[in-house]
């Protein structure tokens, strides 16, 4: 009867019981070591896809989208925009290449403050300002959608 109730779990998991019809039955803990939980739905592959615009110190606007999830790194990376120097750590935080300032608003609705380490890269940015990000910390989301951030006028590679 318990092994019936078990079957009926969670439609999009499949119960695989092995070696429990020679083993003791009452035993919680062999039980729960039988027990494998193999997740039987299909991935999201299609992820929902936000604008973004970036904001040269010329006043150029490049607008590009990115899927949920994807840094400001990400979007400049797929979207293939030539940005001098951005992002040549790729991401790792040993640089401050990929240096964005924000609208205060904008900065405001980041879920996450910068890190240490993040404040520690940016102190090594050029034209760092109150709402300076790196682009590789802000994260794409359906809140950000229609985001812009500002180019500095240079770039400061803080591993040189």
């Amino acid at each position: 009867m318990a092994l019936n109730n078990l079957l009926k779990c969670n439609s999009s998991k499949l119960v695989v019981i092995s070696n429990i019809l020679n083993k003791k039955k009452h035993d919680p803990q062999l039980f729960s070591h039988s027990l494998r939980f193999i997740n039987l739905n299909q991935p999201n592959l299609t992820k929902k896809e936000y604008q973004v615009t970036f904001i040269k110190p010329n006043g150029e606007k490049i607008k590009a989208k990115g899927k949920e999830g994807d840094s400001l790194l990400d979007v400049v990376i797929n979207n293939d925009l030539d940005f001098d120097g951005f992002g040549a750590c790729e991401g790792t935080l040993t640089c401050s290449t990929c240096h964005v300032i924000l609208k205060q608003k904008d900065y405001d609705r980041l879920p996450d403050k910068p890190s240490e380490e993040e404040n520690d890269m940016l102190d090594l940015a050029f034209g760092l300002t109150d709402t300076s990000r790196l682009g590789c910390q802000i994260i794409m989301t359906k809140e950000l959608d229609g985001l812009e951030v500002g180019l500095p006028e240079t770039i400061n590679d803080a591993r040189s």
